[in-house]
């Protein structure tokens, strides 16, 4: 799986159910520390349900997920969203999820929030609780700081919603980066955009992990991101498991192929 480390995240045997319908079926994959992980299938192999379990946004009718952080290795399993994005986890969505009628710095801030040491009230009171306006003036100041980090510096006081497409897709990832993760989740951080785009997002990724030391996991259709910045892929179809392997071993899986590569993708 390349030098990265030992997993970080572990899916053990999960499944979920809506009704009759198997959505995950006992589901058991890792994602190595450092690693860039890809989850492929075609729509409506289970990823973003996959994705959903992990962050709590889903609950699985069985099986469990552990995650490792510095304070130790814990099943995160049932936890509401906002503590999964506390143990470390931050993603971002297949549709953008921005608060469009406010600007990029303040959708940063919405992000580091969640770090907050003070009470959201305080910050209404500074004459009371100068601790809590320092801390809100010190995450305006990161905000910024991250924007410039992700060259979006020249948007910070621009509405999201007039954002070119690229940059709404860096700002929701600036958000989740202020979150100050370990892990990040990117699903389908190439969708909609044009082939230039996608070429500069494989460079993009490999920085996000490399200068914000992460973990990443992510979905997409677009097989030349996939194969060209994964190091490791697993394959869901259906919501099975069908392969996992490095982008070489992938692309040669004839189970793969029959399921969502196709030829053409294969010889890519």
């Amino acid at each position: 799986m390349t030098s990265a480390g030992a997993p970080v995240l572990s899916l053990h045997g999960v499944t979920i159910r809506f009704g009759g319908l198997v959505a995950v079926s006992e589901l058991s994959m890792t994602v190595p520390e450092g690693g860039i992980v890809g989850l492929i299938g075609p729509n409506g192999a289970g990823k973003t349900t996959a994705f959903n379990i992990i962050t709590g946004f889903y609950k699985p009718t069985s099986g469990y997920v552990e995650f490792r952080s510095p304070e130790g290795t814990r099943r995160i399993t049932g936890l509401p969203p906002h503590k999964v994005c506390e143990a470390g986890l931050a993603r971002t969505f297949q549709n953008i999820r921005l608060f469009q009628n406010e600007t990029s710095i303040e959708n940063v801030m919405v992000g580091a929030y969640v770090r907050q040491r003070g009470r959201w009230w305080q910050r209404m009171i500074p004459l009371l609780f100068p601790g809590a306006a320092r801390e809100e003036e010190e995450i305006r100041s990161n905000a910024l700081a991250l924007l410039c980090r992700l060259g979006l510096e020249r948007y910070a006081h621009s509405k999201a919603a007039s954002l070119p497409y690229g940059a709404q897709r860096r700002l929701e990832i600036a958000r989740a980066l202020a979150t100050r993760p370990s892990f990040l989740l990117l699903d389908e951080p190439a969708a909609g955009m044009n082939p230039q785009e996608s070429a500069e997002l494989l460079g993009f990724i490999r920085r996000l992990r490399d200068d914000f030391n992460l973990t990443i996991l992510l979905i997409e259709h677009d097989m030349k991101v996939v194969m060209g910045v994964c190091e490791h892929i697993w394959v869901l179809d259906q919501g099975a498991l069908i392969a996992n392997g490095a982008p070489d071993e992938i692309r040669a899986d004839h189970r793969v192929i029959e399921a969502y590569l196709g030829k053409d993708a294969a010889d890519a």
